[in-house]
Order: C-alpha cells, then sequence, then structure tokens
C-alpha cells in the first residue's frame, strides 16, 4: 500500500511539472518545455495506470485530480506569479481537505 501511495504522490508530480512546462511551451512553439511536457503527462499516466491496478479508481482519481490541481495552482503562484483571491485560497485548502477525508476512507488492502 505504501508503495502505491509513493507511485501516486509521484504521478502528482509528474503531472504538475508537466503543467508547469506546458506553461513554458509557448502553445507548445518551444520544442524542449514541449518534449518535457509529454514526457511529465506519459510518465504521470503511466504511473496513475500502475496504481490503478491494485486501487479503486474513484477515490485514486480523486487524490490525483485534486492534489495536482492544487499543487499546480500553487507552481502558477511561486513560478509565474499568479494571483489568488481568498476565496480561491479557501477553495484550495477545501480540496486538499477533501482529498485527504478520501484518502482516510480508502478501503485498506493489507
Amino acid at each position: 500500500m505504501v508503495w502505491h501511495v509513493l507511485m501516486l504522490l509521484v504521478a502528482i508530480a509528474c503531472e504538475t511539472v508537466a503543467t508547469g512546462l506546458l506553461k513554458l511551451s509557448d502553445g507548445m512553439s518551444r520544442l524542449w518545455p514541449s518534449v518535457g511536457m509529454l514526457a511529465g503527462y506519459v510518465a504521470s499516466l503511466f504511473l496513475l495506470s500502475v496504481v490503478l491496478k491494485s486501487m479503486p479508481v474513484g477515490p485514486v482519481y480523486a487524490v490525483w485530480s485534486g492534489l495536482g490541481t492544487a499543487a499546480t495552482a500553487v507552481v502558477g503562484v511561486w513560478a509565474f506569479g499568479d494571483r489568488l483571491s481568498s476565496g480561491a485560497w479557501l477553495g484550495l485548502a477545501l480540496v486538499i481537505s477533501g482529498v485527504a477525508l478520501l484518502s482516510y476512507h480508502l478501503p485498506r488492502h493489507d
């Protein structure tokens, strides 16, 4: 179980990096950010598919997409100067809270 959670976290990291590179690709007109973006998404989806072999799709996808969304928003603020309103930060906190609740209630396979 711990191995699958680690793979899921790496998949989320790959997806977050890929999305940052998507921004840097300038509409996929810059070669290396575009190549990196494609590699990141492929790696993320591959790792997600491995995790889904032994864990339920609904909660896993919710964790992957929710944490990926939150991480990408933070990267946008940090790396690209995006601004988020207090309501947006509250929304991100709610996403992370929902992901934590889902993760806590995942079926345990010992």
